[in-house]
């Protein structure tokens, strides 16, 4: 119950935001890249490109993740390799 007031608590505060941080850059910004162009409201270019950063930074970290993905199934696999060596009984060596 505190988890979900607590959420909508921080949604409520977020669409504040957005909407004081709309309404006090209002103005507009000329965007002329390789692919297009045109004029656009400040909120919504720095909402775009906020959005662009997010996702280009998660394609970063997915190799990343996958690496240490990869490291941890090698790993296990060490640990019952192991754990499968140390019930092997001992066999005297005369």
């Amino acid at each position: 119950m505190l988890r979900r007031i607590g959420l909508s608590l921080l949604i409520l505060v977020i669409v504040l935001t957005i909407l004081t941080f709309t309404a006090l850059n209002s103005g507009t910004v000329e965007l002329d890249l390789a692919f297009f162009a045109g004029t656009y409201p400040v909120s919504i270019a720095l909402v775009v490109t906020f959005i662009f950063g997010t996702v280009f930074g998660m394609l970063c970290m997915t190799v990343f993740v996958f690496r240490l993905i990869n490291e941890r199934r090698t790993l296990r696999l060490s640990e019952s390799e192991v754990s499968s060596l140390r019930s092997l009984p001992l066999s005297d060596a005369d």
